[in-house]
């Protein structure tokens, strides 16, 4: 069986590079005569690779030398947890910006231990659009401001950060790092899950700035401190050091690419021509307000749920997958990572137009 054409929100597709690098490599990486998987974390040669990998990310994102990078384990929802236990030590409040579930988690997760306030939310119009922000409802006294940069559920993104002036800004960006330039210094902590655009499921990459991390909430347990990870180089623990290396692999290849910048002109071209399709398509029709649309996750709609049905099942047996929309939303979703080729959209709008001509 071929490859298909894999549209998963997470997680999904690989660069084809990567896995037969890693495929190579499986069973004796070079100069060990063993598998990572196999390999010691306190070892010369796995320390080569996560000194690599923290490299990389320095180098792709411009990460300014007064921030720390770190290798976590426990997915992008136990950052909602250590985000309030680290960062909100002084007042212990924090601003939120409700554009999603993940926001809308981060927020729940982090009321168990702080005061959160809610400076907007989208959740009138199923999230379909990034709020507009009215400063005087910012929290002056919040410890942090926290948004989530790309929404994979609704197809959102902000496209202009909000001001937050001293307060340091946080963001989740699981879902868009490394597939726009982002100017680090912007902000007090990003983070990701791997899953989407950096690697295997199973590790999540956190950037946070050295002046944010040292102090914590009384009670927090030893594993959701920075300070232990900062200290340690990722590995105060046995690390999920398998994922580390493929993430490793992936960083490669974003840079043989040409950076993040150049990922990002080939992103805005497959955005483009999914939405300009969808945009003059009589049977499908976004669901994103215009403005505020992702370059990695296009969901859409024909307006029937039995069509829907149809065209996913239709679109599996032509080699796309993974095109259900999430439950809350309906429809299709496509995610369009750094790993989707551009021929995979082009394909896709293909098989689009047919199915609407054969179903008008």
């Amino acid at each position: 069986m071929s490859r298909i054409y894999n549209f998963s929100a997470g997680p999904s597709m690989l660069p084809l590079e990567v896995l037969e690098r890693a495929q190579k490599e499986m069973t004796e990486y070079p100069g060990a005569g063993m598998s990572v998987m196999e390999m010691s974390h306190r070892s010369k040669d796995y320390q080569a690779i996560i000194d690599s990998a923290e490299a990389l990310v320095r180098e792709l994102m411009h990460v300014p030398d007064n921030y720390k990078v770190l290798f976590l384990q426990g997915g992008g929802s136990s950052q909602f947890a250590m985000i309030p236990m680290n960062l909100a030590v002084k007042n212990k409040k924090a601003d939120y910006v409700i554009t999603g579930q993940w926001a809308k988690k981060a927020a729940a997760e982090a009321e168990r231990y702080i005061t959160v306030n809610r400076v907007a939310s989208s959740a009138d119009k199923t999230f379909s659009y990034i709020p507009c922000l009215d400063k005087s409802t910012f929290s002056s006294d919040a410890d942090y401001f926290y948004i989530c940069y790309n929404n994979t559920i609704y197809g959102t993104r902000f496209t202009e950060l909000p001001d937050t002036g001293d307060v340091p800004l946080v963001a989740d960006i699981s879902s868009c790092i490394m597939a726009e330039e982002i100017d680090v210094s912007k902000f007090g902590l990003l983070f990701a899950g791997a899953q989407k655009n950096l690697g295997p499921a199973g590790v999540t990459l956190v950037i946070v700035r050295e002046d944010l991390i040292g102090d914590v909430l009384d009670g927090t347990p030893t594993m959701f401190n920075y300070q232990t990870h900062a200290d340690n180089g990722s590995m105060y623990n046995t690390p999920p050091t398998y994922a580390i290396y493929v993430l490793k692999l992936v960083l490669e290849w974003v840079k043989e690419n040409g950076g993040v910048g150049a990922l990002q002109k080939i992103n805005e071209k497959k955005a483009a021509i999914l939405y300009d399709y969808l945009d003059s398509s009589e049977l499908f029709r976004g669901t994103v307000d215009k403005a505020d649309r992702s370059l990695m996750n296009a969901p859409f709609v024909t307006g029937s749920d039995d069509l829907d049905a149809k065209f996913v099942k239709e679109a599996k047996e032509a080699g796309f997958v993974n095109l259900k929309g999430h439950r809350t939303v309906g429809g299709m979703r496509a995610s369009m990572y750094n790993a989707m080729p551009t021929e995979g959209v082009e394909k896709l709008v293909e098989f689009m137009k047919k199915f609407e001509a054969e179903n008008k």
